[in-house]
């Protein structure tokens, strides 16, 4: 699912530009430090995630007590 996210949100690139990233990508950080560079990357999406449910269940409690 969140694969097909983050591919919707490059709409505009095609196969082969995705490939052309990937592989200046590798050659930038090499084969070894890309998974940890994702990894903190979907550690990151899922903090922000956590934050952001939090603070929609912070407003609807609210909400709900003003009624």
């Amino acid at each position: 699912m969140t694969a097909f996210i983050i591919l919707g949100f490059l709409g505009g690139l095609g196969g082969t530009e995705v490939i052309l990233i990937v592989l200046v990508l590798l050659l930038f950080f090499g084969g070894k430090k890309l998974p940890e560079l994702a990894r903190g990357l979907g550690k990151g999406i899922r903090e922000f995630k956590d934050a952001s449910s939090g603070i929609d269940k912070e407003k609807d409690k609210n909400e709900n007590t003003s009624k």
